[in-house]
């Protein structure tokens, strides 16, 4: 914005503070104290004078905080507002917030070296731009990093060596877990400091659906990535009792998990059971899975006792056939 342009008319003064991106009008009123708040916008120049239209680059937005006056009469400003830049890093995070792709793209395009972009603040632990998508569930910013990159050669971990895959697992994100899953299946058994895969963390949120197409495309096969434990020996079966999550009971028992397995305290998962529903459940779903393994071994066992009949029945013929020839 350029000199001229009209605000609410005060005798004030122009007041910057240490943040740049905030700019105050302060003046002190005698008889009222309430204060209304004005947001301006206006359009940065290439140099400190005003200019036309054409020389404006910028949007600019100012909030300035002007107490409120019995004439309502306007001030004026009589300097342009000072821009305020914003960094490339923190742009192309707000464009991943908002789930825009093709903004990431011309951030990207302008800053290659963003591609991975760690957050700096605290409680981020240092999530890199795909870690964010993830965690929001926005599916296609993550196609557009995934084909620019962001997990080739190795995935990329967080201070809690967490891949982008765990977080979609933990928000139950349906949609990034599959096409993550499809380009990178090889993240899926992935370990954080504490141990844990994707399996476990859809366990532990309860997500059935993200849990199956973890187990669908793990590359060593669902029997054996329901058996892995973390350093405190829980597996997903612990996790997912738990929290009370009955489907994904039935999932974890119907791939092979063992109920019995006990932790480094000699915990079971049915000692886990959030509620007296879920342990009763789980007790259901225990009988069941024994059941069926013991028709099967059964099965299995009448299936080799038919083949080694046959196979002596078949052999006693030849010995006959032989003794006939050695008649001739």
């Amino acid at each position: 914005m350029h000199a001229g342009v009209h605000v609410p008319k005060l005798n004030c003064r122009l007041q910057a503070f240490p943040s740049p991106q905030r700019f105050f009008i302060t003046k002190k009123h005698k008889q009222q104290k309430s204060t209304e708040v004005v947001t301006m916008m206006g359009k940065r120049t290439d140099g400190n004078k005003p200019k036309d239209r054409r020389g404006h680059q910028e949007l600019v937005t100012g909030t300035f905080q002007a107490p409120c006056t019995k004439s309502g009469q306007w001030p004026v400003i009589s300097r342009p507002l000072l821009a305020i830049s914003i960094e490339p890093s923190l742009r192309v995070r707000r464009a991943i917030t908002a789930n825009d792709p093709l903004l990431v793209k011309r951030i990207l395009k302008s800053h290659p070296r963003l591609l991975h972009n760690p957050d700096p603040s605290p409680e981020a632990l240092s999530n890199s731009n795909l870690h964010l998508a993830a965690s929001l569930g926005h599916l296609p910013i993550a196609k557009v990093l995934v084909d620019h990159g962001h997990e080739h050669p190795d995935p990329a971990l967080n201070e809690h060596h967490q891949t982008a895959l765990m977080l979609a697992a933990a928000a139950g994100h349906t949609d990034v877990v599959h096409f993550l899953c499809e380009r990178t299946p090889h993240v899926i058994l992935r370990r954080d400091i504490r141990w844990r895969d994707a399996i476990m963390e859809a366990s532990r949120g309860g997500h059935d659906t993200v849990l199956q197409i973890l187990l669908t495309y793990v590359p060593e096969g669902a029997r054996a990535a329901v058996q892995r434990a973390d350093l405190d020996g829980n597996t997903a079966l612990h996790f997912a009792s738990s929290n009370g999550n009955l489907l994904v009971l039935r999932t974890l028992l119907a791939a092979g998990a063992d109920a019995e397995r006990r932790n480094v305290w000699s915990w079971t998962a049915m000692s886990y059971s959030a509620t007296v529903q879920a342990e009763v459940y789980l007790k259901g779903l225990v009988t069941e899975v024994e059941r069926r393994k013991m028709v099967r071994q059964e099965v299995e066992q009448l299936k080799n006792s038919v083949k080694g009949a046959a196979s002596i029945k078949g052999g006693a013929v030849r010995v006959v056939e032989e003794d006939v020839e050695v008649e001739d």
